[in-house]
């Protein structure tokens, strides 16, 4: 049995009731997560003319945009709401994969499951299903990023999981993901230059995964060979592979519990530099003035991904995916908010100097794939040389986030919506994702993640 008919067995034989309380508690962890950095998504200017474009697309009223509420088509309330999760870089990431499994995921599924009115459990069964296929899909990978695997892996994901929800047979599975793959996209030039085209493929393809579901149910037959076929995901978007992560790995537990919190709202690869700066000021109590040189000693992806020089007129999605920048800012106010990407702070001449202060270098890891070790240095003017190893980065599953860190981060998120969520309306909203299996409907939930100023709480 090839790679492909294994992940198909595994999606379609999964059921609700096989999956361990350990798996469900992180599928509700990673749900309050990445509720809550959707809803903060729909403070990002762009998000108004993400939606003047899709209104173009039809006026179905099958799902609802996050926050505002308004009713589209489930393919378009995924494609809104995955550029949500992903606009501030904010949402989970599964280190091993290099892939934020529930941008992409959780949009079309939630979407998905209002239009057909699905429970909770269904849902809860769909991203620990797709989860599963995304991240071991990229982890099989052993050559660096050539295009963008969290909206690509997400796309395949997200797709298994709409297929565990309905129970679809094997063979109307393989045509699905075999649709989806003929739909996957996303470039790394949109992270290169920072655009903010990199967030929109998530949604982009969150749309795909859904449409590909549609075709599959109107009986379009889709390639079959999509992962290891001669134009298969591995030949096509992957200079190298061992399927044998996949085969081996595959269920053997469940990968949802294997993803990481970014308690920050940047690139993942920037969290080891801000969480060992924290970590050091904390310690040593030195404040930003006293620093002469910051060094950050770190992987081939993390230079890559986020060694790039501070210029003065950063647009906000290249400050995020900026290590002096991101460092600057942990040092300056102790955090790093989503605020401190608003243009008064991106145009600061105090943090921009500090900004120059960082260098980021190779250690001597050679995974290609890698977002630690990561090693700190400070220089202070004093002549104090101040360091530390991070083996594992704050949120990774060997260094978790606190439940209470989770909450104040999820309710830091709601408020910084483009229409704060009140405390009551944040406290609901916890809630009802803790008793997410026991949601007949999926609208009582989106009901929640609907904020309309003008209703009570």
């Amino acid at each position: 049995m090839n790679a492909i008919d294994k992940l198909i067995q595994h999606i379609t034989q999964t059921r609700y009731q096989d999956l361990p309380d350990s798996t469900l508690s992180a599928v509700k962890t990673f749900v309050l997560d990445s509720v809550g950095v959707g809803l903060s998504g729909s403070r990002v200017p762009y998000v108004k003319q993400v939606k003047q474009a899709a209104s173009e697309w039809g006026a179905d009223q099958q799902a609802q945009v996050w926050t505002s509420g308004e009713w589209v088509s489930a393919s378009t309330a995924a494609f809104i709401n995955g550029y949500q999760i992903h606009n501030q870089e904010w949402d989970c990431v599964h280190e091993p994969a290099v892939v934020h499994p529930m941008a992409v995921i959780l949009s079309a599924l939630v979407a998905y499951a209002q239009k057909y009115n699905l429970s909770g459990k269904q849902v809860m069964l769909g991203v620990a299903v797709a989860v599963d296929v995304a991240t071991l899909i990229g982890e099989s990978a052993t050559s660096g990023l050539k295009f963008f695997r969290p909206s690509i892996c997400g796309c395949l994901g997200a797709t298994a999981g709409m297929c565990a929800m309905q129970t679809f047979s094997a063979a109307k599975t393989a045509n699905a993901l075999g649709i989806a793959y003929s739909q996957i996209s996303g470039t790394m030039q949109a992270h290169v230059e920072g655009s903010p085209m990199l967030a929109l493929q998530i949604g982009l393809n969150a749309q795909a995964a859904i449409r590909a579901i549609d075709l599959a149910e109107a009986g379009f037959d889709g390639p079959k060979d999509i992962l290891e076929g001669p134009y298969g995901y591995f030949a096509n978007f992957e200079d190298s592979y061992d399927i044998n992560i996949l085969t081996t790995k595959l269920g053997k537990g469940y990968q949802i519990e294997q993803v990481s919190h970014k308690p920050f709202p940047t690139g993942r690869a920037g969290h080891g530099t801000a969480d060992g700066l924290l970590i050091l000021q904390n310690t040593h109590g030195f404040k930003a003035q006293d620093v002469a040189i910051i060094k950050v000693r770190a992987t081939p992806l993390i230079n890559r991904l986020v060694g790039r020089p501070v210029k003065d007129d950063m647009d906000v999605s290249y400050a995020k995916l900026c290590n002096g920048y991101i460092a600057a800012t942990a040092l300056l106010t102790g955090n790093v908010t989503v605020e401190d990407f608003d243009l008064a702070c991106l145009q600061d001449p105090e943090r921009l100097a500090l900004a120059r202060k960082v260098s980021t270098e190779l250690n001597g890891c050679c995974d290609p794939n890698a977002l630690a070790p990561v090693n700190v240095t400070v220089e202070l003017y004093n002549s104090q040389t101040l360091q530390i190893d991070l083996p594992a980065v704050l949120g990774n599953p060997l260094r978790p986030m606190s439940r209470e860190a989770q909450l104040e981060k999820f309710r830091a998120a709601c408020r910084s919506a483009v229409v704060p969520f009140s405390a009551p309306r944040i406290d609901k909203l916890i809630k009802s994702i803790d008793e997410l299996e026991q949601i007949q409907n999926i609208n009582q939930l989106v009901e929640l993640m609907v904020n309309d100023p003008q209703r009570p709480n």
